[in-house]
């Protein structure tokens, strides 16, 4: 938590290419998610990108709007697609 707020201007220009509209204009929760995950993304490279958005999305389910985990998925795919490219085109 204190890693996204510390780095949450340098997270939201990472993430801020992947989203339809301005960061701010998101809702708190799927901002909140978003700097979570994406911060996870960039400095957790021990934990699996696909485990990091698995808990990303599960978090917006329960705590997001309607389809709030559609678009934190979305967003977090192109994400971890850019910062962990080598880990996502892994074959599996």
């Amino acid at each position: 938590m204190n890693g996204a707020i510390d780095n949450a201007s340098v997270l939201e220009n990472e993430i801020a290419p992947f989203l339809d509209r301005a960061f701010r204009e998101l809702s708190p929760v799927e901002r909140g998610i978003l700097l979570l995950a994406g911060y996870e993304l960039m400095r957790e490279l021990e934990v699996p990108y696909r485990v990091v958005i698995n808990e990303a999305v599960e978090l917006a389910k329960v705590y997001g709007g309607t389809d709030g985990h559609k678009y934190v998925n979305g967003v977090l795919d192109k994400l971890a697609a850019r910062l962990r490219r080598i880990e996502v085109e892994a074959p599996r």
